[in-house]
């Protein structure tokens, strides 16, 4: 028996031609997120769940990275027919996506001069941070040529504190050879105003690195939208 044509077929394949002609400029967020929800969801009309998405979480960027659990409790109510939800399908397309996009991001930092990178590299910094609903502490560490050789998690703490220990910063450090770092960590709040315990685990960690002739380049506080160095304030 042939398989039932599908009654969204017209609005995805204009959506879609609208999409090859100009890019993400041409669609709206909910609109980017349809596209990712045609191949999970086949036979329904998506526009209300990605419509319900951004209103939820604010954003395309949002929605990608706000906890499956919590993605995959919006419902879209469809008059005449039953809820419509983001499934597993759903929930590993935006994962799919989200993983792309941090790869493309830090294919543009690593092995290259950061100094001399210093736009990409926060770009990098908050594509990784800016949108997690927890504190988390990261480090960038960098060879003699200051060339970034790895970004590491080092700890993830609540949504206002996140515990770091500068001798573990300067043991890893030491372990990968790093002759510099960059410390990197985001305030879910939003606002990356350093607070007092930001101040001082930084000198505390450039104290311990400069025993080790280990420099600390920077370190930046993501927020929503907006950033702060550490360097630029002259905090370091």
């Amino acid at each position: 028996m042939a398989k039932p044509a599908n009654p969204n077929a017209g609005h995805r394949k204009r959506l879609r031609e609208r999409f090859r002609r100009a890019g993400a400029d041409g669609v709206q967020d909910y609109e980017l997120l349809e596209l990712i929800l045609f191949n999970a969801i086949p036979q329904r009309d998506v526009k209300p769940l990605a419509k319900a998405l951004i209103e939820t979480f604010g954003s395309f960027a949002d929605v990608l990275s706000a906890p499956p659990e919590r993605v995959a409790e919006v419902r879209a109510e469809v008059p005449g027919k039953p809820d419509l939800r983001a499934g597993e399908r759903a929930l590993d397309e935006f994962r799919i996506v989200r993983a792309a996009a941090l790869q493309l991001a830090q294919a543009n930092v690593l092995n290259r001069h950061v100094l001399s990178s210093w736009k990409e590299l926060v770009s990098y910094c908050r594509s990784t941070v800016s949108y997690e609903g927890i504190e988390q502490f990261r480090i960038l560490f960098l060879n003699t040529k200051n060339m970034l050789i790895a970004d590491e998690k080092q700890q993830t703490g609540t949504v206002n504190h996140t515990p770091v220990y500068p001798r573990e910063v300067v043991k890893r450090a030491l372990a990968l050879d790093a002759a510099a770092i960059i410390l990197v960590h985001n305030h879910p709040s939003g606002d990356p105003t350093p607070s007092r315990a930001d101040i001082d685990v930084t000198r505390r960690i450039v104290e311990a690195a400069k025993g080790v002739d280990i420099r600390v380049h920077d370190h930046l506080i993501i927020g929503r939208g907006s950033e702060v160095s550490f360097a630029q304030l002259g905090l370091l």
